[in-house]
């Protein structure tokens, strides 16, 4: 086990950990990463969900490696319960990617919110974020050591640019900026507290086509995002094999560079001028 991080992740299995796998872009990555031949954790909040996204898994890799737990990001418990399930099922956690999330109930002003809407959106995407991300450097301070980074944790927040352009709600937007700017800083104490081994980075996919995007939205802002939204699969087929390569400290990977995403909204706008999109 110590020779681990001296391998590069195209020569061995890696160890995954991926939180909202039940469903969406987390269901896509995972089945990228069994067809690559690595072992998977996912966590997902709806226990029949779950059982059914574990089941499709593994009907469609046959012989792949996945474990399931239910949890629920937001709870203050989850973060170990998660990450000791994750060492007991796997020995190695080599990538972890903090993915589940919520855009909250409806995407309206915030004083038209409810209390309970918006703390839940806040503890999911932000606290969530951040316990997990304590939880996975706990772990993999446990494992070997290297001199360069060799184990990695994702989290998927929001540019400045992403938040201005998003059309959900305060909590949301306001909690993804969080995690990209608490991402930069565990970064940052990582380095300064000399550990070598581990790498923390941001992780964007762009505009999935999941529910959580559809959530709430009008029947003209529904029919934009299906056009200039990805489908799950297409993302993670793109996202996984640079996540697996992954180098350095504390980088962005991004799904596709910003000015294609922007020419792919221009694009969508065209293709439905004259009709209100927003």
């Amino acid at each position: 086990m110590a020779s681990a991080c001296n391998k590069k992740s195209g020569e061995r299995s890696l160890g995954v950990v991926i939180t909202g796998g039940s469903k969406g872009l987390g269901y896509a990555l995972a089945s990228e990463f069994l067809a690559a031949g690595d072992r998977v954790v996912i966590c997902g909040r709806n226990p029949e969900r779950l059982e059914d996204a574990l089941h499709s898994l593994r009907l469609a890799v046959p012989g792949g490696e996945v474990h399931g737990i239910v949890c629920d990001v937001g709870e203050r418990s989850s973060g170990k319960l998660l990450a000791d399930f994750a060492v007991s099922r796997l020995g190695r956690v080599d990538r972890w990617i903090n993915n589940a999330g919520t855009a909250g109930l409806l995407k309206r002003p915030l004083w038209e919110l409810d209390a309970d809407d918006i703390l839940e959106t806040c503890s999911t995407n932000l606290s969530g974020t951040i316990v997990l991300c304590a939880e996975a450097v706990r772990v993999m301070q446990r494992q070997p050591s290297s001199k360069k980074p060799c184990y990695h944790i994702f989290n998927m927040g929001f540019s400045s640019a992403g938040a201005a352009l998003s059309r959900s709600a305060v909590p949301h937007k306001a909690s993804k900026r969080g995690v990209a700017e608490g991402t930069h800083f565990l970064s940052g104490e990582l380095k300064a507290a000399g550990v070598t081994s581990i790498g923390v980075h941001e992780l964007s996919p762009a505009l999935v086509l999941t529910e959580l995007l559809l959530r709430d939205a009008s029947e003209s802002a529904g029919r934009f995002l299906r056009v200039i939204a990805e489908k799950p699969e297409t993302v993670a087929a793109v996202l996984v094999p640079k996540i697996r390569a992954i180098e350095g400290r504390n980088r962005r990977l991004r799904y596709e560079p910003l000015a294609k995403t922007f020419f792919r909204i221009f694009a969508g706008m065209r293709r439905i001028l004259g009709k209100e999109v927003f």
